[in-house]
This record gives C-alpha cells, sequence and structure tokens, in this order.
C-alpha cells in the first residue's frame, strides 16, 4: 500500500498529524473570558492578523485548488491562475469595506447579516443556499481531489478518504474555530514548504528555467501540444470560449466578491478578529499570499508537463489534476517527498476543517438556535459538534457518488458552479452596504431570480453535455448555454442588481435607524481619513497585482 514512500516519508506524516492533533487539543482546552459559544464558533473573537491571514489563506488553498492550478500549468491554462491573483485584490474589499460592518454588528454567521441588514426571508435563503453548496461543492471536491493524492502515491482510495475525514472531523469537532484557525496557520506553514520544495526540486531537476522553455518549445512543434507563449499569458481575447479577458477581469471579481467577502466559509476567520484592525490586516496578509499560488502551483504545472515530454514521469494529459502528485511521487527524494504529501494533506485537512465548522456554525446559529431561542451555550456548542459529526457521515457517503461522477478540470467545475450560485449573493451583499434606500423586498426578489436563472442555466447545460437534451445550434437556448461562464456571472450580477434597485424604488423604504450598523454612514458624518500602514500595504499588493498582470502578458515573457 505504501510501498512508493519510504520510513522517513512515512515518519514525517506521521509527526504532521501528531502535531495538528496535539494544537487541536491544546485550542480545546484553552477558554476565553466570553466562553461557551464565542469560543466555539468565533474562537473567543480574540485572534491576531497573523493566524487570521494565514488561516484564509490555508481555507482556501484545499487539495482541489492545488491540483487544479497545477492541472492548468500542465494543460498551459494560464488564465485559471488569475483566480488566485484577483483574490488579493477582493480580500482588500474584505479588509477595508466588509469587515468593519461585520465586526461592528456583532453579527456569528453572514445570513445574521444579512438579517440586520434586511430581512429573515434573506436569512433564511442564504442560510439553506450556503450549506447545500458547502456539500455539494465545498465537501465533496476536497474529499475528491484528495484521493487523487491519495491514490497517486499508492494509498487505496477509501483508506486515504476515511482517516483525513475522520481526523479533520475529530479535531473540529474537539477545538471548534479556534482548533481550526491555529491548526490553519501551522498547515500553512506546511503547505508552502511543501509545494516549494516540489517547485525548487523540481527545476532542479529538469535543468533549470532556460532548459524547461527549451523543452516546451520543442514540444510545441508537435501537432496538439499548446505554444510556448500559452504557458506564460494570463490574458485571452474576448472572443475565447474558456477564459475571455474581458470575463476574467470583470466576472471574476465577482465570485470572488461572494467567495471572500459574503460566504462563511471565509469570513467566519475575520470574524474571530480581537478588532477591526487586527481583521484587516489578516485579510491584506492572506492577500499578499494569494500571489504565491502562481509560482508553488502553476508553475510546478508547467514543470510536470516538461518532466512528460522528457519521459521523466508519468500521468494522463486527459487528467492533468494528477500532474503535481505525478511529480511527488515520480522523483521526490526520500523526507522530501513526505513533507509534499504533508502539505498536500494539510491543504486537504485546513479546507475540510473550515468546511465543517462553518457550516455547524450556519446549523446552530441559523436554524437550532431560531427554533430553540432559550438554548444555552452549552446546548448551542453541545450541538454545534453534533452537526460536525454529522457532516462527517454526510461526506464519507458523498465519496462514492463524487468518485463516479467527476474527471478532471475540477477547478474549472468549481469555478463554474460558482459562477452560477453567486452574483445575486454578492449584489445584495454589495449594494445593500453602499444604499439604504434599498430594502428587504428588493433583495428577496433578486436572490429568488437569481437563483432560478442560475440554477436553470446549471441544469441545462449539465443535460446538454449529458446528451439529455439537444440544443440547436442557433436556438435561445443555444445561445443562452454558449454564453462564457464569466460573463454569464457578470449579466446575472447587473441583472440582479437592476431588479434589487426597481423593486426597492417601488416598495417601502426600511426604517432608517435599524440600518446604522449595517450601511455606511454620509461622507459628512465619516471620521477624517488618516494614512496608515495599513494603507501603505495596500498600495504595495495592488502594485505587486499590477507587476504579475505586466509580467504574464503578451508585454513580458510570453511575448
Amino acid at each position: 500500500m505504501l510501498s512508493s514512500l519510504s520510513f522517513w516519508d512515512i515518519a514525517i506524516i506521521l509527526v504532521y498529524f501528531g502535531i495538528i492533533l496535539w494544537i487541536a487539543q491544546w485550542a480545546s482546552k484553552t477558554k476565553s473570558d466570553s466562553g461557551g459559544a464565542v469560543d466555539y464558533f468565533l474562537a473567543g473573537k480574540n485572534s491576531g492578523w497573523l493566524v487570521i491571514g494565514a488561516s484564509l489563506f490555508a481555507s482556501n488553498i484545499g487539495s482541489e485548488i492545488i491540483l487544479g492550478v497545477s492541472g492548468a500549468g500542465a494543460r498551459g491554462n494560464m488564465p485559471m491562475a488569475n483566480f488566485e491573483i484577483i483574490a488579493s485584490l477582493v480580500l482588500i474589499l474584505l479588509g477595508w469595506v466588509f469587515v468593519p460592518f461585520y465586526l461592528r454588528s456583532g453579527v456569528y454567521t453572514m445570513p445574521e447579516f444579512l438579517e440586520k441588514r434586511y430581512s429573515k426571508a434573506c436569512r433564511g435563503y442564504l442560510s439553506v443556499i450556503s450549506i447545500l453548496a458547502y456539500v455539494i461543492t465545498k465537501i465533496s471536491l476536497i474529499i475528491f481531489a484528495g484521493a487523487l493524492v491519495f491514490e497517486t502515491v499508492g494509498v487505496p482510495f477509501w483508506t486515504g478518504a476515511i482517516v483525513t475525514v475522520v481526523a479533520t472531523g475529530f479535531y473540529t469537532v474537539l477545538g471548534g474555530l479556534k482548533a481550526v484557525i491555529y491548526t490553519d496557520m501551522v498547515q500553512a506553514f506546511i503547505l508552502l514548504l511543501g509545494t516549494i520544495a516540489v517547485t525548487v526540486f523540481g527545476l532542479y531537476a529538469l535543468g533549470g528555467w532556460d532548459h524547461m522553455i527549451a523543452v516546451i518549445t520543442t514540444a510545441a512543434a508537435q501537432e496538439g501540444n499548446p505554444p510556448t507563449a500559452q504557458f506564460f499569458n494570463l490574458w485571452r481575447p474576448m472572443s475565447d470560449t474558456e477564459y475571455p479577458w474581458t470575463g476574467m477581469l470583470f466576472g471574476a471579481p465577482i465570485l470572488g466578491v461572494w467567495y471572500w467577502c459574503t460566504d462563511q466559509y471565509i469570513v467566519q476567520r475575520t470574524l474571530s478578529a480581537k478588532d477591526i484592525n487586527n481583521a484587516r490586516k489578516g485579510a491584506l496578509f492572506a492577500g499578499y499570499l494569494k500571489l504565491l499560488p502562481v509560482f508553488i502551483f502553476f508553475i510546478p504545472g508547467v514543470i510536470a508537463y516538461a518532466l512528460l515530454q522528457e519521459g521523466a514521469i508519468e500521468f494522463s494529459m486527459d487528467n492533468a489534476d494528477q500532474a503535481l502528485p505525478a511529480m511527488i511521487n515520480g522523483f521526490l527524494p526520500t523526507g522530501l517527498k513526505g513533507l509534499a504529501i504533508a502539505g498536500l494533506l494539510a491543504a486537504l485537512m485546513s479546507s475540510l476543517s473550515s468546511a465543517f465548522n462553518s457550516s455547524s456554525t450556519l446549523l446552530t446559529i441559523d436554524f437550532y438556535q431560531k427554533y430553540r431561542p432559550n438554548a444555552n451555550q452549552k446546548d448551542l456548542v453541545r450541538f454545534g459538534r453534533l452537526a460536525t459529526v454529522v457532516l462527517v457521515v454526510v461526506s464519507l457517503g458523498w465519496i462514492p457518488f463524487m468518485k463516479a461522477l467527476m474527471g478532471g478540470g475540477i477547478f474549472h467545475y468549481l469555478q463554474s458552479i460558482q459562477a452560477y450560485i453567486s452574483p445575486p449573493i454578492a449584489a445584495v451583499f454589495l449594494f445593500g452596504l453602499f444604499y439604504k434606500w434599498i430594502n428587504a423586498r428588493g433583495a428577496i426578489v433578486a436572490l429568488w431570480v437569481g437563483f432560478v436563472i442560475g440554477v436553470f442555466r446549471l441544469i441545462a447545460e449539465f443535460l446538454a453535455n449529458e446528451g439529455t437534451i439537444v440544443v440547436g445550434e442557433g436556438s435561445f437556448l443555444g445561445m443562452f448555454l454558449g454564453i462564457n461562464f464569466l460573463h454569464f456571472a457578470l449579466f446575472l450580477f447587473l441583472f440582479c442588481a437592476m431588479i434589487l434597485m426597481i423593486v426597492s424604488k417601488m416598495t417601502p423604504a426600511q426604517p432608517v435607524e435599524r440600518l446604522e450598523l449595517v450601511t455606511f454612514k454620509k461622507r459628512a458624518e465619516r471620521p477624517v481619513f488618516k494614512w496608515s500602514s495599513d494603507m501603505t500595504l495596500t498600495v504595495v499588493l495592488v502594485a505587486l497585482v499590477l507587476l504579475l498582470w505586466g509580467v504574464f502578458s503578451t508585454w513580458g515573457i510570453a511575448g
């Protein structure tokens, strides 16, 4: 079963598991002055910027991201890496625009914030959609991607999946959000070490950057292989069917606003901050970390493609998501292989623990507490733990379905699903902060209309791909399904925003006094702006994003 791993590799992996479980046990024993539910669901509201930023990064970087982005590198699909870079800019929005409202309003969950801003109906909508999305996309995709890692290194599918799901569920149940964010911090460090080791050693084994370019250029002369420039260009023409520059620049940020600024899975880390300053710095720190995937996930995929051309490793280009595990299993030396696998396990477990914890928080605060308003702190924590156990069982039940249904391109699958459910939620959150006259009636109509359109597109696309329905080339349905998923996200966002505004203008406004903590104040009432270290960090981060956009374009190394 573990024939490809040496004693030292297995020892490193076991030490990793030991450290994570020890941290979880420590976190479960430390209590804040608040105690109870605040401890379990918001880590005592005492987290500093370092753990928040590392947890944001580790929670986001699951195995599906690593395998998906490295697979994109092997296929020459560099625009996929733009989702990681754009996240840096969206994290600036989280820190400067959204976080102050979330912390001032004292909410535990994003649906709870929607109730404060709009109504109970909006809260119920987001609670149900979020939990379904976690089970269908996040949890199942994370487990499936982890299974790819295990199968590549010789561990049977079920053995690897059950061990990680049960171990992750155990420490999430044990320590709640505090265990999650502190283990995330360690896992982020291990993840970076492991993937940097793969990148450096892979490039060394290949003979350096110049030799890699030479191999790719030689391979490009053969029919069916991508041209060299395609591996290093973030931007494609507007007519591109997969990643047009217009969709990437205007559609992808909408997915980002939903994911990074309004999704419980991510935002819960900032809710645990001791104050707004730490929450903002944590978001900015995560923004800097999000610039790294281009170099430690995507470039290793390119290296794997070059090694494949030279016959140094084996994997199928039909399932290029296996590129990185194939590199790890194929030629990393003893010790480094264990470290790299520990890094992939860290990515898997940190994302999974975040999904478990955020889902249990939603189930406890938005459902259990709602129907049992007199429940004490111990009852809330007990139900939160029980909810996590149930999610672990449900996740294990999903595994055979995911194994049967999923194939290559898992990152593309994840992004396209998000493009269909995120626009109405992003519109309702974003415009609701800026305009007091936008009301609950407008919000709930926009949410449901956007949901119906998005789900219709998702189902129709699935049925067309399966051949269940035949779509005429010039038909309305054909044109509807022909819209690129990023352009679709942009159009749906604008359409939902229009409905949000029109319905709000046609119906009575909400009482202004209810909106003081959840909307921007008038310009004259805002505090005087002062330059700060956070502003400097923000400007530098924006400059680095622009630099990356220039380097990986026709004006840079792809020219």
